[in-house]
């Protein structure tokens, strides 16, 4: 039996706390952003995995005021962040 390496433990607790952290008070943002972690995550660049990090520590209400439209994100990171978010399945 092979141990996973520390690269992929360390995946595997990041994924875990991330996924908890998308866990909001609407309900339409815990999917929309456990998808994200799902479908984009994996192919994410590090500008992004970092814009998504922060979009954590966001307030629902400014979270949604984001993917709505209604405010105008300053970094492209998260610019493209919000594009993945939008996107359907």
């Amino acid at each position: 039996m092979t141990l996973p390496s520390p690269e992929v433990t360390m995946d595997r607790a990041e994924l875990g706390r991330l996924r908890w952290h998308c866990r909001r008070g609407m309900r339409e943002l815990d999917v929309l952003l456990v998808r994200f972690l799902e479908r984009d995550w994996p192919q994410a660049g590090a500008a992004e995995r970092n814009a998504f990090r922060e979009l954590l520590e966001w307030q629902d209400p400014e979270v949604n005021a984001l993917l709505l439209g209604r405010l105008e994100p300053d970094d492209e990171a998260l610019a493209n962040v919000l594009e993945c978010l939008r996107r359907p399945d």
